[in-house]
Formats: structure tokens, sequence, C-alpha cells
């Protein structure tokens, strides 16, 4: 690789960094991925993130409308480049994927519906979470990944999983302030009812609860109005 390849991958590697860095959701970390493998891989037209388990597959991240159709096939079949990819544990490279014996109905189909020739699957290593992933790159072309593809989309995994594990541990901790806020909001809220209309902790909920369904508010909503006002108006 010269030095002006390297150059450019190091400031890809750089601007995926910081447009992980600038997201709050795991989703848009992911998307940021795929985004990225595209364009460092110059040969693939399209890439993904598949997640899940066996028999439960998912696309959760995507760069166009092509790859879900794609990974559907696979999820329908329970195999191919990017299912195994996370099942096993490893790389899938494939060469001409019509007339690759690993996958002989989906590399069939994959070419003939979606005129996919070509894929580069790799694991994606997500923490926190008992689902596997895997980084899929697509293209019409047929044999259109390199063996220096295959290298850089395997760098882009281990570097993308450390960045998303940060996002998503730091997604985690909000959704835990916030659900402890909640159901701080809530006690207060039914010791409010409670005192002012001499009910039972169930009672309060229910009328929170009612409330809430009524008004198309969330519950929480309801509870810092209660904390607020010392009073529940119902419709």
């Amino acid at each position: 690789m010269d030095d002006q390849r390297l150059r450019m991958l190091v400031n890809e590697f750089a601007d995926l960094g910081s447009r992980i860095s600038a997201v709050a959701k795991t989703v848009d970390a992911m998307h940021a991925i795929t985004t990225t493998a595209v364009s460092i891989l110059d040969t693939a037209d399209a890439a993904s993130i598949s997640r899940g388990r066996a028999g439960d597959f998912e696309t959760v991240a995507e760069t166009n409308d092509l790859p879900p159709k794609v990974d559907a096939i696979q999820y329908e079949l329970g195999s191919g480049p990017c299912v195994d990819a996370a099942l096993e544990n490893c790389v899938f490279r494939t060469g001409d994927l019509e007339r690759d014996p690993r996958w002989p109905e989906f590399g069939r189909r994959a070419a003939q519906e979606f005129d996919v020739r070509s894929m580069l699957a790799v694991r994606l290593f997500l923490e926190g979470q008992d689902l596997i992933a895997s980084l899929n790159c697509y293209s019409t072309a047929p044999d259109a990944f390199t063996e220096g593809d295959q290298a850089r989309a395997e760098l882009i995994a281990i570097y993308s999983a450390a960045a998303v594990n940060s996002v998503t541990e730091a997604e985690r901790s909000r959704n835990l302030r916030l659900a402890l806020e909640s159901n701080r909001q809530i006690g207060v809220a039914l010791g409010i009812l409670m005192g002012r209309y001499k009910i039972t902790d169930d009672e309060a909920f229910s009328l929170m609860q009612m409330a809430s369904q009524r008004t198309h508010r969330k519950l929480r909503d309801i509870a810092a109005g209660v904390a607020e006002v010392g009073d529940l108006e119902l419709p």
C-alpha cells in the first residue's frame, strides 16, 4: 500500500471515529460504519450490518435499500455470507456469488434477483448483549473484493466495534438515569395522590394510567405534572 493510500485510510478511520463520537444512539453509530465501509472499500456498492442469533437475524443498518433485500434471502434460508460470518466467527469473501458452491441457492437468487455478484462479510463484535453481528459489503461485479479489501474490512470491524460499544454503554447509562428519574417522579406522584384522595397506591397508579391513556402522554410526563401542581387532572 502506497503512502498516499495509507494516509487516506488513516483519515477515513479518523473521520469514522469523529462521526461515531458525535452520535448518541447505537443505531446512528452503525449507520456511520456502513457508510464508511463503502467509502473505504472502493469496490463496494453497498454495506449493511446484520444482528441477531441463529434463525432470527435482522438488518439494523444499511447504506441503501439493496442490502435488506439481499439479507432477507439469507435470513429466510438460514445461511449466507453475513449469517455465517456471525455464526461461525470468521470472514467470508466470495468470488462469483452465483457460482459459489457454499451458498448455491442464495448465490443464484442474489445474482438473478438483485444483480449482487460479490459479497464480503466479517464478524462484528458488539459487547453487552447476547446478539451476534456482522458487517457486510456487496458489489454488482464478480470477484470484486481482494485480500486487501478483506484486511481493510476486518480493521473496520475491529475499530468500529470498540467505538460502537462505547456509544452503547453511554446510551445504556443515559437510559438508566432516565428510568431512575422516571421511577422517582412516579413514586412522588403516587404519594401526592394517595395523600390527597386517601386512596391506595394501586388506585393512584390506576388513575395515572387512565390519564396517560386518555391524553396519549407518557406515564412519566403525567407523574411530573402531578409532582409539579400537586394534583391530577383527568379528562
